[in-house]
């Protein structure tokens, strides 16, 4: 699969370096493609790896991967520009974090609005699933943690683009909960909320969520 990476940090990177591996197609997308960072990323990431515009990015792919700071995100889009993304997969990945007060951050949106619907809205024609944005990036690409594979939780609109994204998850190594709509976006980012106040407590990456079930 063609993949577009809109973004090029931590998340953008690791996502990147775990489709790579997978044997996909990735190019990741920048408003600077020309960036020392961009270029060593497509070193390690190898022959399945290149860079370009935003624009190119998601002209190129078959699927997307948002993965840009939240007061980015809307810009980004736009010079992605919506047609290329129309009828495609998005996976969002982004958390609406404010960190106007400092650190630990607190959520820009939430409540009755989220990240994931704004992108929706903005993406009016593509098909959104809300993804990746409760772990860390280190973990991101097969998480090894005691007890098993942790969850991603997961919510969109399209049944068939949520059914894609869980088997990639998949073949990331995870288990995959669907919690619904995009609307869900709104309890999965204060969720991921949860996973940053335990990393400022502990200073560590090192945890992911889990749901158990016990048979009824």
């Amino acid at each position: 699969m063609k993949i577009g990476i809109l973004g090029t940090g931590n998340v953008g990177q690791a996502l990147g370096i775990g489709f790579t591996t997978l044997g996909h197609d990735v190019k990741m997308g920048s408003r600077d493609p020309a960036q020392e960072k961009i270029k060593d990323w497509v070193n390690k990431a190898g022959t399945k790896a290149s860079a370009g515009t935003l624009e190119e990015a998601a002209a190129f792919c078959e699927l997307a991967v948002l993965c840009t700071v939240w007061t980015g995100v809307e810009n980004a889009i736009q010079l992605a520009g919506p047609d290329n993304l129309a009828g495609k997969i998005v996976i969002d990945t982004i958390n609406p974090l404010d960190f106007s007060d400092g650190i630990p951050p607190k959520l820009a949106v939430g409540h009755t609005e989220s990240a994931g619907e704004h992108i929706q809205r903005w993406l009016s024609y593509s098909r959104v699933v809300k993804a990746f944005n409760i772990v860390g990036s280190p973990h991101m690409f097969k998480p090894d943690f005691p007890g098993g594979p942790p969850d991603m939780f997961i919510c969109g609109n399209d049944n068939q683009a949520k059914a894609t994204v869980t088997d990639l998850l998949k073949s990331f190594g995870w288990s995959v909960v669907d919690i619904g709509g995009i609307e869900c976006a709104r309890y999965l980012e204060p969720m991921a909320m949860v996973w940053i106040r335990h990393f400022f407590r502990i200073n560590s990456v090192n945890h992911a969520f889990k749901l158990l079930h016990k048979p009824a």
